[in-house]
């Protein structure tokens, strides 16, 4: 199998954007750009991967994490083919290197491969092109009127009128043999309009030398548009978004509205889930059989089993829901939170790392934090786990078959033991005893002999 080198361009100023971040760094789909091109480029194993960075490359280095990594510095940003010559000497003397850019960041690794694909024998180059109704500026791909064998590319401010009429663009990635990237490299040269050091000019030296150049054309020309202001940037995250958004739907996924949906990362689903309006997904989030998400949630790192349903306007951050959960609306669970079957966090409900037990709730106005609750707990409205001293964080222990009236405090650490019930309005800052009633309204007291009133069947 021959070697693979990559190497991504990313050294543009990006003075479009109107930004002091530079330009591979503006997000899209909640990722940078650089890390969209980044990651497809991994999922092709190749032996090296390097970047050209040149404005901002310093704070583009401490925010794209990767040992795996090769970073060059483009002083100048004379050209895409001088941009190539300052990773020449990474390159290896065999193999094939394939040519990315930072800001065409959603280029797909399928599209790649049938790159790879057409160059099996490691001597032809190969250019991935595309058909477009309107070729403004881009550089057209000439081919010779017989054989339709391509004979060269031509940048727009150089091209004929005749060539202007081209419909079929060079989509600036390629795959060329590095024994003739270190041969035509040193021989580009900046005698065209914008007086710089075209990569595409190669083609024409392959020609010349009777190397083959094959084409793939791209399916989907989103992949390939490439990011020079904030117009566009958003233009392609929409576009993006109604991709995932096709993807669900023929995956069975009912979504109210596949224009309003945002996925940043990844959103795996089962049968029979149904996703509202303007609904946010980051990071890796899996959704149950029959899971019901509500409109204006937020979901970010969270695994939500069979059954749940998520009310309106909740955010569920680093969590794992049970089975037959109800959550919201306007509920927030932060990071570290595992919420057992049949757990009911209602609304304006806060819960942070905290595990909670099959069958409780805290249906209103409460804050349960670095805390352990049993099976069948009732957490009152009001109720709040006061679990930070101004220094450290503590435990509060709930056990099983509790009842806490509503505006209570419970001061950590603390153990609300087995059946206990807890008055309203009481600062509990003790260990309770099991089953009995515990109050403090002016002192807490406990009283022993008291019974919980039974139910009372309508």
């Amino acid at each position: 199998m021959l070697k693979l080198n990559v190497v991504i361009l990313a050294a543009g100023a990006g003075k479009r954007m109107y930004s002091s971040l530079p330009k591979v760094l503006h997000t899209l789909a909640g990722r940078p750009l650089l890390t969209h091109v980044i990651n497809t480029a991994r999922k092709l194993s190749p032996n090296k991967i390097c970047v050209v960075i040149g404005h901002g490359g310093e704070k583009i280095k401490q925010s794209i994490i990767g040992d795996d990594l090769t970073w060059v510095i483009q002083e100048q940003q004379l050209g895409t083919g001088h941009a190539l010559t300052q990773a020449l000497s990474q390159l290896d003397d065999d193999g094939l290197t394939l040519v990315l850019y930072g800001d065409v960041p959603l280029i797909s690794e399928q599209e790649l491969c049938q790159l790879l694909l057409i160059v099996v024998d490691g001597k032809s180059c190969a250019v991935l092109s595309t058909i477009v109704e309107n070729p403004f500026g881009y550089g057209r791909i000439v081919r010779d009127v017989d054989t339709r064998a391509i004979t060269a590319i031509v940048e727009q401010k150089d091209a004929s009128a005749e060539q202007q009429d081209i419909h079929e663009i060079n989509t600036g990635i390629m795959l060329i043999p590095n024994v003739y990237l270190h041969k035509w490299l040193p021989k580009i040269r900046n005698k065209n309009t914008q007086h710089e050091y075209y990569l595409t000019d190669i083609i024409a030296m392959a020609v010349k030398d009777g190397v083959h150049v094959a084409t793939s054309q791209v399916k989907n020309f989103w992949e390939v548009m490439g990011v020079n202001n904030k117009y566009q940037l958003a233009e392609l995250e929409r576009l993006f978004q109604r991709h995932c958004a096709n993807e669900l739907l023929s995956a069975g996924v009912s979504l109210i509205d596949p224009a309003r949906i945002d996925i940043r990362g990844e959103l795996i689903c089962e049968s029979d889930v149904e996703i509202d309006i303007n609904c946010i997904f980051e990071g890796t989030v899996k959704l149950g059989n029959f899971v019901r998400v509500g409109a204006h949630c937020i979901l970010r790192n969270v695994t939500v089993a069979a059954g749940s349903i998520i009310h309106p306007y909740s955010m569920i951050e680093g969590a794992e829901i049970s089975e037959n959960c109800k959550i919201g609306p306007y509920a927030r669970i932060r990071p570290g939170t595992r919420l057992s079957s049949k757990v009911q966090i209602g609304n304006f409900v806060e819960v942070k790392n905290s595990q909670i037990g099959v069958e409780s709730k805290a249906n209103h106005l409460s804050y349960i934090g670095d805390s352990c609750v049993g099976k069948n707990v009732n957490i009152g409205a009001g109720t709040i786990t006061c679990n930070y001293d101004g220094a450290n964080k503590h435990t509060t222990i709930v056990e099983d078959d509790v009842f806490i009236g509503s505006d209570t405090q419970l001061v950590a650490p603390v153990k609300i033991s087995k059946g206990s019930t807890i008055g309203a309005g009481s600062t509990i800052t003790k260990e309770t005893p099991e089953n009995q009633l515990t109050l403090s309204r002016s002192k807490q007291i406990s009283v022993s002999g008291w019974k919980r009133p039974p139910k009372i069947k309508k």
